[in-house]
């Protein structure tokens, strides 16, 4: 796919998407995505020659390999979303050894799942593509539902079963988030101590952020951005973040007398705008200026449209400044070669020179 067919797909979007340049924070205060990604950003860090060595593998495999960009497929739908709701489309994928032959085939640097998925299929396989644990779930066989990540196993459990990589979540803005950030800043501390590399889901769970009439501040730059700045000083390698569609939660947080977290006027007249690639800039901007690589994630699979959606957040995650995708819906819930059709689609937005930084 070149960028003649990329544009194509993203129709009267295209033009805003291809050719905004940002005026807000500036391309070359970023540490932007490269070959030399790891020696400039990792090697001077306190991250020991283990780390590095499997954030090489991260980097270094697959169709992106050596570009500094990461394409990685995420399935752990099947405790966070139940495996029936999430397999009925396909239901191959209730046998994991079909989630990792995705990954593969697919190009992927990485394949994210859980530990029984992993470990059913490690001797097979943990050779072949780099492993990343999902650590913590939200389960939801629980009546009635709640929303908490718990752990799901170790540290060491991952590290045995060959992977190069633990992932986990907090919630942040959740009653439950005080807890989670200290069980996870100590995993990620025996990780790196381990040798394994961190990644960590920055996501925004409470029932306020949510105003009803397309105002859902989950998906806030302001306030996914500050979810950011907490996951880069717990040490995270990389973040998974939602990809941004409106901004000024901490705004709408302060009205009535209510006084919620911090805010400047100017996070939002100069540190970003209404653009969405601007409004994913500061997500980057809060990782640490893009030291710590941003990879939004795919979303939910709407059918006719995943593809097209697919492109258009890779377009903005490349062109602000972020390190890649991590889908794994758009994927997994279609037939397996358009599985493998898709993830080829999203990597050749971040192999195209001309899909460039804004």
């Amino acid at each position: 796919m070149n960028k003649s067919e990329i544009s194509n797909l993203l129709g009267e979007e295209a033009e805003s998407l291809l050719t905004h340049v940002s005026q807000t924070i500036p391309k070359e205060q970023l540490h932007l995505p490269g070959p030399d990604f790891i020696d400039r950003i990792f090697v001077p860090s306190d991250r020991s020659p283990q780390v590095l060595r499997s954030l090489g593998h991260l980097f270094n495999h697959g169709q992106l390999t050596g570009t500094g960009y990461l394409s990685i497929l995420p399935i752990d739908q099947g405790v966070e979303h139940s495996a029936g709701a999430s397999f009925a489309r396909n239901p191959l994928y209730f046998d994991p050894e079909n989630i990792i032959r995705l990954a593969l085939e697919g190009g992927c640097n990485a394949v994210a799942t859980t530990f029984g998925a992993l470990g059913i299929v490690a001797r097979k396989y943990a050779h072949k593509i780099p492993f990343i644990v999902k650590i913590n779930h939200n389960e939801l066989l629980t009546y009635p539902n709640k929303y908490d990540q718990i752990p799901f196993g170790t540290v060491k459990e991952a590290w045995n079963l060959g992977a190069v990589a633990i992932g986990a979540t907090i919630y942040f803005g959740s009653e439950e988030s005080g807890r989670q950030i200290v069980e996870i800043a100590q995993a990620f501390e025996e990780a790196h101590s381990l040798g394994m590399a961190t990644i960590l889901w920055c996501y925004l769970r409470n029932n306020a952020f949510n105003k009803g009439k397309g105002e859902d501040y989950h998906v806030a730059a302001d306030l996914t951005g500050q979810a950011n700045h907490l996951g880069v000083t717990l040490q995270a390698d990389l973040i998974k973040q939602k990809l941004p569609e409106i901004n000024g939660g901490f705004q709408a947080l302060n009205t009535g007398g209510s006084s919620y977290g911090k805010l400047d006027d100017r996070i939002y007249t100069q540190l970003s705008s209404k653009h969405p690639i601007d409004l994913c800039r500061y997500q980057v901007a809060n990782c640490y200026m893009g030291r710590a690589g941003l990879i939004n994630s795919g979303g939910g699979s709407l059918g006719a449209s995943d593809l097209r959606d697919a492109i258009r957040t890779a377009v903005i995650n490349k062109r602000a400044g972020g390190t890649g995708l991590i889908s794994g819906r758009k994927a997994f819930q279609r037939p397996f070669e358009e599985g493998v059709k898709l993830l080829n689609a999203i990597q050749d937005v971040y192999l195209d020179p001309e899909v460039s930084v804004a």
